[in-house]
């Protein structure tokens, strides 16, 4: 098991951030903020440095959390430990078709 540095503020959040580069078919220990929790994720893909992963699945259509916000939702099924990014996930900000309430 590799120590890679990521960013996983809480135990909510369906993402972390890497902090370094992280090859595919790795697998990474994610610490939940200054918790003593801890999940595992096996990187599926490579993960560039300041990208998003799943840590653990998000159902097509479901919330995406990162820093315990909602900042989009899944547009396909995201397994645990792919790459989150403009392909699978479609922002809720400034869409224009909601209405702020």
């Amino acid at each position: 098991m590799s120590e890679y540095k990521t960013l996983y503020l809480s135990k909510e959040d369906s993402v972390a951030v890497a902090l370094s580069e992280i090859p595919e078919k790795t697998s990474v220990v994610v610490k939940v903020g200054q918790d003593d929790l801890a999940v595992t994720v096996t990187i599926l893909e490579p993960i560039s440095f300041g990208h998003k992963f799943a840590v653990k699945a998000i159902e097509h259509g479901a919330d995406i959390i990162k820093y315990g916000e909602v900042i989009g939702a899944a547009s396909a099924f995201i397994p645990a430990g792919a790459h989150v990014h403009v392909h699978n996930l479609e922002g809720k900000r400034g869409r224009g078709d909601k209405i702020a309430e």
